[in-house]
């Protein structure tokens, strides 16, 4: 397993422990932090002459505050066709992150930034037998819109751009659950 993907497992992991812990961390506000998971769904965009693959993921995060937090993803895609039929290709990112949400006054929506590193891998099967892959670490963030549905249940939209030497960019619809 490489360094990025013990680090961002490392994080994930660390997130879902701090469940039991939550309740001795109290801010003065009467805000305790608060950990998630979630899912997502949607399509990456590469720099490729093909198909853009559908893409698939699940999220971990804590929020240290109402305002501030981290997040840890992973990524991956079904196989996208290469133009002229010439194989197939499938996109996968790790990423380790910041968060800011800024709530609506009086409403349950959200706005939602992002910050932080991602690694991206595309993988390559052509017809002819032969394959490629481009692996690139670099600086990630994305934008998004939120709607807090309950207090554990949120639905988020976000468009993300992964700096790689691919050029990926990914638009997905997700949910979350707080413990």
């Amino acid at each position: 397993m490489k360094t990025l993907q013990k680090t961002i497992l490392a994080l994930a992991t660390g997130s879902l422990l701090t469940v039991g812990a939550q309740a001795a961390v109290n801010y003065g506000n009467g805000y305790t932090g608060q950990p998630y998971v979630g899912a997502k769904i949607g399509q990456f965009d590469n720099d490729v002459s093909g198909d853009d693959p559908t893409a698939y993921g699940v999220y971990a995060g804590y929020n240290f505050d109402p305002n501030f937090g981290m997040e840890v993803e992973y990524v991956g895609s079904d196989d996208a066709d290469l133009d002229n039929n010439a194989g197939d290709y499938d996109t996968k990112t790790y990423g380790a992150y910041g968060t800011y949400r800024y709530t609506f006054p009086n409403t349950a929506l959200y706005a939602k930034g992002k910050l932080g590193i991602a690694k991206t891998e595309l993988e390559a099967d052509f017809n002819d037998g032969s394959s490629d892959s481009v692996s690139d670490t670099g600086i990630a963030g994305g934008i998004g819109l939120g709607y807090a549905v309950n207090p554990n249940f949120n639905v988020e939209t976000e468009y993300a751009m992964m700096d790689s030497d691919a050029d990926t960019k990914l638009l997905t619809v997700g949910a979350n659950l707080k413990f």
